[in-house]
């Protein structure tokens, strides 16, 4: 979603048509929010778990607004639901549905109680009982909630050749949703200091994991500027291994193996092939090819472009990547995740290869982009590849030919 202040977005509008280009996006987005008079707005997660909980206070009264991402089944969906709960207080919902990075306005029609938005290969439905309209290339809704009314929003995004999915029960959702994740961060073993805060920080990391595969984003951001107004503005929606790996020590000894276990098949099916073509990052899916391009009709946060998607940086070297992966896989061993024979072949070619690879200049973990370079950081987590290696293989009893090879 790009956040434009409205005056910068008319200046930005009014430049590229002067020049030619094509006009700046519409700004996606979806907001359910008091009508007027707000006086203040609070935010917080239930139980310390992934249903979020705002409360908007205005001149007329109180009402409080739940929102979560069911836990994934076929389709991806966003749940809303509005509680009144003092007073009368007018609502509305802004609706700007955009697919391809605001590229594209779809069509949007109501059949059956939904309200059907569909463009190329996506479409998404929204269903509630509050009454839409359109206004201009938007869908707005106002309603009214006192004390004791509960208004669902189901949203689901699904592939536009298939069936939408099935309604959505909104409030067993949400109940279901609470559920998943209590029983999931009860599953912790930490119990050292400051346990909430070590909680609230590993359900964030369960939550950049790809249930379908395994793999572990980075972040679910792109584009967002190191400074505003700066030019670094890079696509993290992927799965670097180094970051991966991290992720998987703060899981691994919080208890969590079967994060690591998810995450080590994805590693085996994404980097099969040729030790020579590893790459520092991956899809969520295991892609590997992470073109990066610029999308110029968008302004980027507070105006900071361009906006880019997709990474260069999936095509550099980057020799300390091969530390990090076996160091992790070395601690999930100690913990109790076996490694399987594709695994133990996969690690023993890599080693190979990095036994004459070692040496050479590389882009190192800052992924500058420039001329490769000697970085010691770099030498130092080739050196832990075949230690950690070496280790997993003695507490596996494995012969010395092995590993050598």
């Amino acid at each position: 979603m790009v956040r434009t202040p409205l005056r910068l977005e008319r200046v930005l509008r009014g430049a590229a048509r002067q020049r030619g280009e094509r006009p700046l996006a519409d700004r996606a987005r979806r907001r359910i929010a008091p009508a007027g008079g707000l006086q203040s707005t609070t935010r917080t997660y239930r139980d310390d778990i992934l249903v979020l909980e705002t409360t908007f206070v205005t001149d007329g009264g109180s009402v409080k607004l739940t929102d979560c991402m069911p836990i994934r089944a076929k389709s991806v969906d966003i749940v809303r639901l509005v509680e009144g709960v003092s007073g009368k207080v007018p609502m509305r919902m802004d609706l700007t549905i955009r697919f391809d990075y605001g590229s594209i306005v779809p069509w949007v029609r109501d059949v059956d109680g939904g309200l059907f938005s569909v463009a190329g290969p996506e479409a998404t439905v929204l269903r509630t009982p509050v009454r839409t309209e359109g206004a201009g290339r938007e869908t707005v809704a106002d309603f009214t909630v006192s004390p004791g009314d509960r208004v669902p929003f189901a949203m689901s995004w699904h592939q536009s050749h298939e069936h939408p999915p099935h309604p959505i029960d909104v409030e067993r959702a949400i109940a279901g949703t609470a559920r998943w994740w209590r029983r999931w961060a009860g599953q912790s073993t930490y119990e050292g200091r400051w346990r909430d805060l070590v909680t609230r920080s590993l359900i964030t990391l369960k939550a950049l994991t790809y249930a379908p595969t395994g793999g572990i984003v980075a972040a679910p951001t792109a584009s967002l500027p190191e400074w505003i107004g700066g030019v670094r503005n890079w696509d993290y929606r992927f799965c670097w291994l180094r970051d991966a790996t991290f992720t998987l020590l703060a899981l691994i000894q919080a208890g969590y193996l079967d994060e690591a276990r998810a995450w080590r098949d994805w590693l085996v099916r994404a980097v099969a092939g040729s030790p020579a073509d590893l790459q520092i990052m991956y899809g969520p899916a295991g892609e590997r090819r992470l073109t990066e391009f610029q999308v110029d009709w968008l302004a980027g946060y507070e105006g900071s472009a361009p906006v880019r998607v997709g990474d260069a940086a999936s095509e550099q070297f980057q020799l300390d990547v091969y530390g990090e992966v076996f160091d992790a896989n070395f601690h999930a061993v100690a913990a109790g995740a076996e490694p399987d024979e594709d695994l133990l072949n996969i690690q023993a070619q890599l080693l190979e290869w990095l036994e004459g690879a070692w040496h050479r200049p590389d882009d190192g973990i800052w992924e500058v982009r420039g001329e490769r370079q000697h970085f010691v950081h770099s030498k130092v987590m080739a050196w832990v590849a075949f230690d950690r290696a070496v280790r997993t293989m003695d507490r596996f009893g494995i012969d010395k030919e092995r590993q050598r090879r």
